[in-house]
């Protein structure tokens, strides 16, 4: 566990690296813990020593090793590992240091102690200086704790690669033990065994408490200290952390002269410890807990009491570490009043996570007066809705607008920032819908300014539920609310939220309310509304298809809310940076930074809906269908009906693409009509672009033309004139879809050449934005319908929506293998549609359209005839049939894709793995 010193290594096998080389005596200080023992065994077993006798000589255990008689020197190399010098008496001491003087050359000895226990300091031998012969050389090496590296590395051995080894643990870890060795191995066993099982959070490294070797040794050190002397050592326990001499001895009581001569024994008893120059502690952090525990009740209430005196004249006062020493006093209100203090503090440096943890931490306390919770709870919402999570701020503050003793000003403000929460951190749209009409109701007349931030919220139009036309009445009201307050933070969170509303539907007028936000306040409350508006420009941006805005309205935001304190900003700008790489084909890493993400964000898993959604485009994409339903459907986190309207359409739009590919065109249909509704309702046709193509053509195949054709024909009234280049795209995808469903249907192959066209208008629009995935899609719709015309009863062919997938039932026949003159323009647009997708990572999109070219391109001239032998060999139908199994899909799903039937697709899935050795479909992937 404890790696060998390299210098260490290096010093002692010079000593035997030629036979008149001169001895050599390392002396290896280390403080207890650090691995000294550890350390001489790893020399004890040096590759360059095979022929070199070892002597182990361990001080204080029984007297000694046996020595050469007086005069003479040992006969042979040997190497002398001697432990613990600092427990040798001064007759054991004169004997080794007889044996060290008589060491011939080819000899080596090293020598461990502990500085702190020395009875001289400095000098490990004793205090008598000795004569070192001329030919001895003498090296000292000091040991040193693990950094945070080394722990991680040893977390990984003790607890197992994991979960469990998370970086916070780790940090914690190091600051807990001090990178001290033997702690950290002590500790992490313990964690090891703790239940229930550990999740390698810091609380949890905080709460595991204190090993037993190290509980031992540190109140062994106190307790040597005398009892006039020792109260300086538990002002050093209840301070926890390296502290001024004048510190020590004012919490300690002792006065002056006392209290110094208390450090000096203190220090000299090795019961603490010099930490940087004029601080003092404990060398091991973890320590002082188990000191603190054994002070008496009284006298510890004493030291916390004139601990927070001392700390509070701290510059900066460390004020949340006053309260705890105010609380612990028995001193509540100044517990509550410290509090206070460091929530603001924290608030006022961009700390919002730290002022929310201490604020939910006291508030759950019972018996806070009312008056506190009045001023407390109000400083927790502040800081929930701008910093990040949390379940636990939601339940306070639910609880909290419940207490008939608040002022109602404080409880309209409370409702408000509870119902900000549960909407934009929480997903639960309509609770927060009606908290905050009521928040705006209650604030109209005591609070005008937090008044219009709650119509300002209503305003937003993301949120499932409420139509465009309610969200313009808002946007009205609230207008007016924040022209009345006079308050120049609060119309620009109104402005902040109109671009939002406004850039949803194109209106015209939208850039030209991005180009007001006032991006060069010195104000940080406008600063950081007008990141927000940023950010929520860049959001539409995305949806309308603007791709090429998107990176400077992103990183203009995101520097604004870093500079203003505002991390829910930054990292909701952090999904839409995901969203644009999606679309824009920079899928290169992106499921990795998408798992990051939500990684990061595991606290708040509505704030990564975004990545959860991409995360399940590029596994339907990639063929791993399995992994798509429980990414889409945001791995249960929350409710898929809550997700904002525009993400929710996305992951509609894909769910149906999948049922589609299962040939469930029932269920496919009821889900695009369910799906379609909401975003109906909320009338921001824009955000039908990713759902549109996907809902017509479940609806098509499934027989309902009507309410395909009106879903169409809705898309296209309700997106109007508006500069919108992703739906308008949308819109001639979904017209193509309908025109090839309908022509199929009919029987009418002639007509597909018209709905080729179509698709090839939505392939040009897409290029434009540019949209590679998109584009390649709809041109291998255009190919499919020019091949399927060409063909002779070209009618099998289904639409699909871009999905290629066969369809099954009596009119679905596949065509020849090599018809009459297939069309050279359509073959060479699948050929390219396939290199798009192998070269974005869109595997089962490039398996299924290399399969439909091999349908339609004539066999090769000077093939010979019969199948090509490969051996052991993966044929290449074998390997896409593997490639797909291995990624989750079933038989009848791989059947679909690449035009074969469940008969085949079984034999070939047989044979692969008969070729490869693989004992399961899991096992293909490995395999392949």
């Amino acid at each position: 566990m404890i790696a060998t010193c390299g210098s260490a290594r290096r010093s002692l096998a010079r000593a035997f690296a030629t036979p008149d080389a001169g001895p050599v005596l390392l002396f290896v200080e280390g403080a207890a813990g650090l691995g000294k023992t550890h350390l001489l065994r790893e020399l004890a077993e040096l590759p360059e020593t095979p022929d070199v006798a070892r002597l182990w000589w361990r001080c204080g255990a029984d007297g000694g090793r046996p020595e050469p008689a007086e005069g003479e020197a040992w006969r042979e190399p040997t190497l002398l590992l001697v432990d613990d010098v600092h427990r040798a008496d001064e007759d054991e001491l004169r004997r080794l240091r007889r044996v060290l003087a008589g060491m011939e050359p080819g000899s080596a000895a090293a020598v461990t102690y502990r500085p702190e226990e020395l009875p001289v300091p400095g000098m490990p031998l004793g205090g008598s200086a000795m004569t070192y012969p001329f030919r001895l050389t003498v090296l000292r090496d000091r040991l040193a704790p693990w950094d945070e590296e080394r722990v991680r590395r040893a977390a990984a051995e003790v607890m197992g690669e994991g979960e469990s080894c998370t970086a916070e643990a780790v940090s914690a870890l190091r600051e807990r033990t001090g990178g001290v060795p033997r702690a950290v191995v002590d500790l992490l066993a313990m964690l090891r065994e703790q239940r229930p099982a550990f999740t390698g959070t810091a609380a949890e490294v905080a709460a595991a408490g204190v090993p037993a070797r190290l509980a031992e040794l540190v109140l062994s050190r106190t307790y040597a200290v005398s009892p006039a002397h020792r109260p300086l050592v538990w002002a050093a326990a209840v301070l926890d952390g390296p502290a001024a001499r004048d510190e020590l001895i004012a919490v300690s009581g002792l006065g002056a002269v006392p209290g110094g001569d208390a450090l000096l024994r203190a220090l000299e008893s090795a019961a603490l410890a010099e930490l940087g120059e004029g601080r003092f502690g404990f060398a091991v952090p973890l320590a002082a807990d188990a000191v603190r525990d054994t002070v008496p009740g009284p006298v510890r209430q004493d030291l916390h009491r004139r601990a927070a005196g001392v700390l509070s004249r701290r510059q900066p006062v460390p004020w949340a570490a006053v309260g705890a020493h105010h609380r612990a006093a028995g001193e509540y209100r100044g517990w509550l009043r410290a509090v206070e203090k460091a929530a603001e503090s924290a608030a006022a440096s961009g700390r919002h996570q730290e002022a929310i943890t201490l604020l939910e931490r006291t508030l759950a306390t019972p018996g806070i007066p009312p008056q506190a919770r009045a001023r407390l709870a109000p400083l927790l919402a502040r800081n929930a809705v701008t910093g990040l999570r949390s379940d636990q701020t939601v339940e306070v503050l639910e609880q909290i607008v419940r207490d008939a003793d608040l002022p109602p000003a404080v409880r309209g403000e409370l409702r408000l920032d509870l119902g900000l929460m549960l909407s934009n951190q929480m997903g639960r749209f309509a609770e927060g819908w009606r908290v905050l009409e009521v928040a705006a109701a209650e604030l109209r007349e005591v609070r005008s300014v937090l008044a219009a931030r709650a119509m300002a919220a209503l305003v937003t139009p993301y949120w499932p539920g409420a139509s465009l036309d309610v969200h313009r009445g808002w946007l009205i009201k609230a207008a007016a609310a924040a022209d009345d307050s006079g308050d120049d933070a609060m119309r620009t969170a109104v402005l902040a939220n109109h671009v939002g509303l406004a850039m949803s539907w194109a209106d015209p007028e939208a850039w030209d309310l991005v180009e007001r936000l006032p991006v060069q306040s010195t104000d940080p409350a406008c600063a950081r509304q007008a990141a927000r508006g940023l950010c929520n420009a860049a959001d539409s941006a995305v949806w309308l298809g603007f791709y090429r805005r998107v990176d400077g309205l992103l990183t203009e935001g995101r520097e604004l809310a870093t500079r203003s304190g505002a991390p829910y900003t930054e990292h909701s700008a952090s999904g839409t940076r995901l969203l644009q790489e999606w679309w824009t084909g920079q899928w290169l890493g992106l499921a990795k930074r998408c798992e990051d993400f939500v990684a990061d964000t595991a606290d708040m898993p509505f704030l990564a809906s975004d990545a959860y959604v991409v995360r399940g485009l590029l596994a339907v994409a990639q063929g791993d269908w399995g992994e798509a339903r429980a990414w889409l459907s945001q791995r249960g986190t929350f409710g898929t009906e809550n997700l904002p309207v525009p993400l929710g359409a996305t992951a509609a739009g894909a769910v149906i693409r999948l049922t589609l590919a299962r040939q469930e065109v029932a269920d496919a249909a009821e889900q695009a009509r369910a799906a379609w509704t909401v975003v109906a309702g909320k009338g921001v046709w824009p955000w039908a672009a990713e759902l549109a193509p996907w809902a017509v053509e479940a609806l098509a195949r499934a027989g309902d033309t009507a309410t395909a054709h009106a879903m169409v024909r809705d898309f296209a009234q309700g997106l109007g004139d508006a500069d919108a280049p992703a739906a308008r795209a949308a819109l001639a995808w979904s017209r193509a879809v309908l025109a090839e469903n309908e022509a199929l249907a009919e029987g009418r192959p002639d007509r597909l050449p018209r709905a080729a066209e179509t698709y090839r208008k939505a392939a040009a629009a897409y290029a434009e934005l540019p949209r590679p995935y998109s584009q390649a899609l709809t041109t291998e719709c255009a190919a499919r319908c020019e091949l399927a015309a060409d063909a002779e009863g070209g009618a099998g062919e289904s639409a699909a929506g871009g999905a290629g997938e066969e369809r099954t039932g009596p009119a679905a026949s596949a065509g020849p293998e090599s018809p009459p003159n297939p069309s050279a323009s359509a073959i060479a647009e699948l050929e390219s549609c396939a290199q798009h997708f192998t070269d974005l990572g869109a595997v089962w999109d490039a398996t299924r359209s290399r399969a439909l070219l091999r349908t339609r391109q004539p066999a090769k001239k000077g093939r010979p005839p019969g199948r090509p032998s490969h051996s052991d060999q993966l044929s290449p139908r074998e390997a896409e049939v593997a490639q797909l199994a291995s990624s989750g899909l079933t038989n009848r799903e791989i059947a679909a894709t690449l035009h074969l039937s469940p008969r085949t697709v079984e034999q070939h899935i047989a044979s692969a793995m008969r070729k490869t050795g693989a004992l399961s479909r899991r096992d293909l992937a490995h395999r392949l």
